[in-house]
């Protein structure tokens, strides 16, 4: 699995960190930060999770 940010669309509103806090980071920048883009499976709930909540759809997985 692979998952991938749309910058562009983010808003950086930390919906994602809270579903997966080990693969998303809001940092004291206000920005997202992508820290795993390739979790391990054990991962594909919770970042399916961050996918849903996200409310720009700038995340999606791949694989």
């Amino acid at each position: 699995m692979k998952v991938k940010v749309d910058y562009d669309l983010c808003e950086s509103n930390g919906l994602c960190v809270m579903a997966a806090p080990d693969v998303f980071d809001l940092r004291d920048d206000d920005q997202l930060y992508l820290l795993d883009e390739t979790p391990g499976e054990s991962r594909r709930g919770a970042v399916e999770d961050a996918v849903q909540v996200c409310p720009k759809q700038a995340l999606r997985i791949e694989g």
